[in-house]
């Protein structure tokens, strides 16, 4: 039989080092494609701002000298495969339409990136995100590129390997405290209550002055050991290593030789570049927590910026974060839910060879708001929970007592209970006893407990 070529060699001569095509005009596995949104004016010319678009973040300031510009454009430049414009106009445009908005797809060639974090952000999102209404939505990645990000260490499956939770949702405890008297108190009574992990408060970060990281790691670990005795369980202390990028992995290695058994890191304002080198590095064999602070400043402009589903999915799984916490539609930050469905379906759906990250919608969670998340989600999720336990009426140990048996609730008895949980729970009143002091202190919803709900 004769050779089949993958393409028409008329096409390719003619065309091939066009900055535009289609999708069947590369081959994908040499390929990154951005899917962006933009939004011009009525009277611009889509296809030519794609190609402004392509030259500004690959080949634009290239200068021929001694070689063939056809050559570079072919190897080195992106394409514009992708321009539908929305509404999908045919016929004619409303003459008084200003501004018409585009869903644009370029391909990157990986011949120009390297896989590293600066170079592809600078790539992906770098010049054009000064021009405008820019909005960087979705990137697929083809596997040879991905193979070079390691991941989670552990995900979820190595999560509740660790600690022996086969199926239920896990659960963190917030802990924030400016004294170490404070802080073990309430670290003590968490564990002994059953969380799962306790993490530091984003704002306690790296060896801060007032809480020290060899004070704060040997303290609280003491009451990890301390509660393990009692209960047979064991409890990870996700302790803040956030700092400046050369400072991490000491403070990893040291808070290894005091003893903790997890990390936590602020991944946005520590970078992604940063967060990897102490995800990737063979020495550091703990789980690390990623926390959202500073995400909305890429993803909350609906016409600029970063999507949430990347800055919180993709791309912290790719940084290898075992736990990422992200905003739960039912709490206090503002945040639809299809968004939210779409960071937990990136987190844990199957990415090349990236084990999942354990998803933690997280922000002014309470007991009443978990079946809600179980619901949603399933079980392969975390459960954060920081003022709704220790502001329990009776303390930190029946606060985080609470949460476990709303958790089993969930786990159990879900349909049943969703119907109406404070009477579902005032008819199993002994088995659920703190939940039900938490139920009646804040309501079925919990929303009135926030402090600023009407």
């Amino acid at each position: 039989m004769p050779k089949v070529n993958k393409f028409d060699d008329y096409a390719e001569q003619q065309w091939g080092h066009y900055l535009e095509g289609i999708h069947e005009s590369i081959e994908p596995e040499k390929y990154v494609i951005g899917t962006y949104y933009i939004c011009l004016a009525g009277n611009l010319d889509p296809y030519y701002i794609g190609r402004v678009m392509v030259k500004e973040q690959t080949i634009g300031s290239f200068l021929p000298v001694t070689s063939d510009p056809k050559d570079i454009l072919k190897k080195f430049a992106g394409k514009v495969i992708g321009l539908y414009s929305t509404p999908p106009f045919e016929i004619s445009v409303p003459p008084d339409l200003k501004e018409r908005q585009y869903i644009i797809q370029i391909a990157y060639p990986i011949e120009g990136l390297e896989p590293q974090f600066p170079l592809l952000l600078t790539t992906l999102a770098g010049n054009i995100s000064l021009g405008g209404k820019v909005k960087l939505l979705d990137v697929q990645f083809p596997s040879e590129f991905l193979q070079n990000f390691k991941g989670p260490k552990f995900g979820i499956q190595g999560l509740r390997k660790q600690l022996k939770i086969p199926e239920r949702p896990m659960l963190t405890n917030i802990n924030h405290a400016y004294t170490i008297e404070d802080g073990i108190k309430t670290f003590y009574e968490a564990a002994r209550g059953g969380a799962d992990f306790i993490k530091d408060n984003e704002s306690l970060a790296g060896n801060i002055k007032y809480l020290p990281l060899e004070e704060r790691i040997t303290k609280n670990m003491e009451q990890v050991d301390k509660a393990k005795e009692e209960t047979g369980e064991d409890t990870i202390y996700l302790v803040n290593i956030t700092d400046e990028p050369t400072k991490m992995i000491d403070h990893a290695e040291k808070a290894i030789s005091y003893g903790t058994n997890g990390l936590m890191i602020n991944y946005l304002t520590a970078g992604l570049a940063a967060v990897r080198t102490v995800t990737e590095d063979p020495s550091i064999k703990l789980p690390v927590l990623g926390h959202m602070d500073h995400a909305g400043v890429f993803y909350e402009s609906e016409v600029s910026g970063i999507s949430s589903n990347l800055i919180m999915g993709k791309f912290a799984r790719m940084a290898g974060l075992d736990i990422l916490v992200y905003p739960g539609v039912y709490g206090k930050a503002p945040f639809l839910r299809d968004r939210y469905f779409a960071c937990a379906t990136v987190l844990r759906y199957p990415f090349w060879h990236l084990k999942p990250t354990l998803p933690m919608p997280a922000g002014g969670v309470t007991p009443g708001i978990v079946l809600k998340l179980i619901k949603d989600l399933g079980t392969d999720i975390m459960i954060g929970a920081g003022s709704a336990i220790h502001s329990h009426p009776k303390g930190t140990y029946a606060g985080t007592k609470a949460f476990r048996q709303i958790i089993d609730i969930g786990v159990s008895h879900l349909d049943e209970a969703s119907e109406d949980l404070e009477d579902f729970v005032d008819e199993h009143e002994s088995e659920y006893p703190e939940l039900n002091a938490a139920l009646n202190s804040w309501g079925q919803s919990g929303l009135k407990y926030l402090p600023n709900y009407p």
